[in-house]
């Protein structure tokens, strides 16, 4: 029986990593610091899964003459980072990606837990939710966050976080992602995997999941299916994935080979 769904944050349910490449030149530029991540630095740096991580790579590879004295600042930068990241989302707005709202809501109302399971840091998780959700709603019954995880995806940790904070085995839940990384880090855990493509993540192979589309879709704009199970009228819904989830007895079959041509 399908209890749960479990999703990503960054990419899966709103494009929000443009908006952490912003923020973290906002924190350069506040601390004097004469760095500026372009998109396409930041797409290789995305590799490194987290924001603490990534900015520690980022020392470690361009500036390894400087990397002791930087480290050292490292939490302010991250602090400061966090701050404008917040600060982005409450000026400008953050929407859900194309058929997020709708699933939640009909889980919701079929009484299918939710969770979220991610590696960036839980005040980017309430930044995103406030801004889509009204204040008296708590859309999701559990959250795993980067802090809280041993080690970053594509370890397991996260989604065994989240599991543990659902009271269920991976076999009653299906992951939503949208990386690589978040694929293995979910496979890890026991998890079939429905992924989607993100702005930041065309180029990633996304072997591992069941299913592969653009994102969830809408009923007036359905998705493009790239790989694995496809979904009926483009739309991915919860009747949709109940069925699929019975059919198989919560096993997936992975896509395999799927790489950038997509």
């Amino acid at each position: 029986m399908l209890k749960a769904l479990i999703f990503d944050v960054d990419g899966t349910l709103a494009e929000t990593e443009d908006l952490h490449r912003q923020a973290f030149n906002r924190a350069f530029a506040e601390l004097g610091l004469p760095w500026r991540w372009d998109e396409a630095l930041y797409a290789d740096l995305l590799a490194v899964m987290g924001g603490k991580e990534r900015l520690a790579h980022y020392i470690d590879t361009e500036h390894p003459a400087e990397a002791a004295a930087l480290h050292a600042r490292a939490p302010e930068i991250h602090a400061i980072k966090t701050r404008a990241y917040g600060d982005l989302v409450a000026r400008n707005g953050l929407p859900l990606r194309p058929g997020i709202a709708r699933l939640i809501a009909e889980a919701r109302a079929a009484g299918i837990r939710l969770a979220v399971a991610t590696t960036t840091s839980r005040p980017n998780v309430d930044r995103l939710l406030a801004a889509n959700f009204p204040p008296d709603v708590a859309p999701f019954d559990v959250i795993a966050a980067g802090d809280e995880a041993s080690r970053k995806k594509p370890a397991p940790d996260v989604f065994l976080l989240a599991l543990a904070g659902l009271e269920i085995p991976a076999s009653e839940a299906v992951a939503f992602e949208d990386s690589a990384a978040g694929i293995s880090s979910a496979r890890a855990a026991g998890l079939p995997v429905l992924a989607t493509r993100s702005r930041y993540t065309e180029s990633h192979r996304l072997d591992g999941a069941f299913s592969a589309v653009s994102d969830l879709g809408e009923p007036d704009r359905p998705h493009r299916h790239l790989a694995g199970v496809e979904w009926p009228g483009g739309v991915v819904d919860l009747a949709s994935l109940i069925r699929w989830h019975e059919s198989r007895g919560g096993q997936s079959t992975p896509v395999q080979a799927m790489g950038t041509s997509r």
